[in-house]
């Protein structure tokens, strides 16, 4: 913890809160870039969103199939 009660405007933070916040912050940022820098897979959540919109189609010209005949 920071024993500096005055932040970099002057402003006067009794419980420290706001050097608390800036640390999160910069913590949560560097967690941040390094979650971006992993190589991900390609493709792998997108066919599966293909395959349920392929599957969802079906079902519904299924049920209009049945409705109107």
């Amino acid at each position: 913890m920071a024993n500096n009660p005055q932040g970099p405007e002057g402003n006067y933070d009794p419980a420290g809160s706001t050097q608390m916040f800036r640390a999160f912050v910069d913590d949560e940022g560097g967690r941040q870039q390094q979650r971006a820098a992993a190589p991900s897979s390609s493709g792998g959540p997108r066919i599966g969103v293909i395959v349920g919109v392929i599957v969802a189609i079906a079902v519904v010209a299924g049920v209009a199939w049945l409705a109107l005949s």
